[in-house]
């Protein structure tokens, strides 16, 4: 009597639902996430063991690079773009409205206000190399540095009611009197509150 085989059964497993989610899952994580915006210069922060997290959002980053070449970052479009027109107005310079478009799309804020309209004007590779070459001024004939900052508080205040988070981050081998130069100006326009950026490391032995 012959033998009866059984019904061959398909061992193809049907992943459509399992590529649902994840492409769910992708998509999600891509509209949430907070992208780290390009910094002009590569810098190596100086080691500590604080663990005290920066607010990743409604913040001023200054940046100040191993020769003391100072940069700005702030995160809103809309602060960053009204922040601009007011220190426009300090120094009577005027913007086209694709030169504003060109600012709110730059990530760093690091050259002479004067300079800016041009610089504006420059394609992204042309900016990203005269950002390198220059820096906001912060010295006590050209203090610009001070004008963003006073501004900066202001206007954030103004559109978002709350306080702004400072936050320094400078290279280890920047000159101490670089960085000095930064903190005075903050004192002298009473921001005395501020963080300053460093890469963790263990604990010491013993503790």
């Amino acid at each position: 009597m012959p033998k009866v085989k059984g019904k061959r059964q398909s061992t193809l497993i049907d992943m459509t639902a399992m590529s649902d989610v994840t492409v769910l899952l992708l998509t999600f994580f891509i509209l949430t996430a907070n992208f780290i915006p390009k910094e002009p210069v590569q810098l190596s922060t100086p080691a500590s063991v604080s663990e005290i997290k920066i607010p990743e959002s409604n913040r001023l980053m200054i940046l100040i690079d191993p020769t003391g070449k100072v940069y700005l970052n702030l995160d809103r479009p809309a602060t960053k773009l009204e922040v601009l027109k007011r220190v426009a107005k300090d120094y009577n310079i005027t913007f086209t409205e694709k030169q504003l478009k060109s600012f709110v799309n730059q990530p760093n804020i690091g050259i002479d206000i004067r300079l800016l309209p041009k610089f504006l004007d420059m394609d992204g590779e042309d900016q990203d190399k005269a950002l390198k070459q220059y820096g906001v001024p912060a010295d006590s004939t050209n203090n610009q540095l001070k004008t963003w900052v006073v501004n900066a508080v202001a206007v954030n205040k103004e559109l978002v009611g709350e306080d702004i988070t400072i936050a320094i981050k400078s290279d280890r081998t920047t000159p101490y009197p670089k960085v000095k130069n930064v903190l005075s100006t903050l004192q002298d326009i009473k921001q005395n509150r501020y963080n300053l950026i460093t890469s963790l490391e263990g604990m010491p032995p013993g503790f």
